[in-house]
């Protein structure tokens, strides 16, 4: 198949997933342009059978804010006529399956597809905005084909914009074998010195994510056994938490690695995955720390729950437990033997149900049954 995908170039969960889907297509044949405005930071090493192309943005005095929206829907027609795309598959409803439906409607050929990839915020965020909501509730309905990252987004989708159109869900995914090549390229005795126990965060310090939360468990954990923790990340939060940071005098103990482009070596140094955010669609950091076979503790909302086996592969708690998070933490570290066996577990639940090579077909046949219908 001859593939378009439309993804941000960001590090935000939906642009790293377009990213890994388009590697893996490409692995097994399939042609694949990637469409954005910057290359996906996945991306930049070479990979065969991927193309990617930049959306140009014309800049008029009469245009008070450029149109990216059609920018877009203009460089995916030339490259449907060009390439031959047989889908488009938009990643985010905003602006993307909107550009890719106007872009459908422009080339006019029946044979050409649009696909749509909700991640989350797209819903739960931007697509709440009232200014959004109807264009979002039209991108969603007038795609050819339409997939949620979780149960949990699906249902909301449904209930908040009245879908009554099928919404298939097809996991995020992750690669078992990329661990292997990064084990060792963190050397942990640069963060724990003295053997301390090492915590990790990483997302991109928004309200949502609850970053303060993650300094004052932390501080309680500190509290009760020797650690350190690492805050991975870009964001509009990072001023407070680095205030919050200072004012509980936890700045020796505290490291932040700002944005990271892969995360697996990091994972390799640490012990706890902190995700307290009060919404999560999926959870894909928490994915990622588990293929590394790190425990993860977080909170039982949104998607987290599909993704973290309760009590096996970490803990999940109300949002703003900060002491019960807490409290896990100390109680997992403190334990190696219940440690090591949630290390073991996790890994074991991102092999058996996040696999790449498990999930990936689930995307290519979902293209073929929307090319036959």
């Amino acid at each position: 198949m001859n593939i378009g995908i439309v993804c941000y170039p960001t590090h935000g969960g939906s642009g790293v997933v377009a990213s890994e889907l388009a590697i893996g297509l490409a692995q097994k044949g399939h042609e694949v342009h990637i469409v954005s405005y910057a290359p996906p930071f996945r991306l930049r090493a070479f990979h065969q059978n991927i193309f990617i192309h930049e959306v140009d943005v014309a800049s008029y005095p009469l245009f008070k804010f450029p149109s990216y929206e059609l920018g877009l829907a203009a460089k995916l027609v030339e490259l449907a006529e060009i390439h031959h795309l047989d889908v488009i598959h938009a990643h985010y409803a905003l602006p993307h399956a909107a550009s890719a439906y106007l872009a459908k409607q422009i080339f006019n050929a029946r044979r050409l597809k649009t696909v749509t990839t909700l991640h989350g915020t797209d819903i739960t965020l931007v697509g709440a905005d009232p200014s959004f909501r109807r264009v979002v509730k039209f991108a969603i309905e007038k795609s050819d084909g339409v997939t949620a990252v979780s149960h949990y987004l699906k249902n909301r989708t449904i209930e908040e914009f009245d879908i009554r159109r099928e919404i298939r869900v097809i996991y995020n995914f992750v690669d078992p074998g990329r661990p292997a090549q990064n084990r060792g390229l963190c050397a942990r005795e640069a963060f724990a010195p003295k053997g301390e126990k090492i915590l990790m965060h990483a997302s991109n310090f928004r309200p949502v994510k609850r970053v303060g939360d993650v300094v004052r468990i932390f501080a309680q954990v500190r509290s009760q056994t020797p650690a350190k923790l690492l805050l991975v990340g870009e964001g509009p939060d990072r001023p407070f938490v680095q205030q919050l940071v200072g004012e509980m005098r936890l700045g020796s103990d505290v490291h932040f690695l700002g944005e990271q482009d892969q995360l697996e070596p990091l994972f390799f140094c640490t012990d706890l995955f902190l995700l307290p955010s009060e919404q999560e669609s999926f959870g894909l950091t928490a994915l990622e720390a588990m293929n590394c076979g790190v425990p993860v503790i977080g909170t039982d909302i949104g998607g987290l729950p599909e993704v973290i086996a309760q009590g096996e592969t970490g803990y999940l708690l109300p949002v703003g437990d900060i002491a019960g998070m807490a409290a896990k933490a100390v109680e997992l570290l403190n334990d190696p033997a219940a440690h090591e066996l949630f290390k073991t577990r996790a890994r074991r639940r991102a092999e058996q149900f996040f696999d790449a090579a498990r999930i990936i077909p689930q995307y290519e046949a979902f293209y073929q049954e929307i090319m036959n219908s």
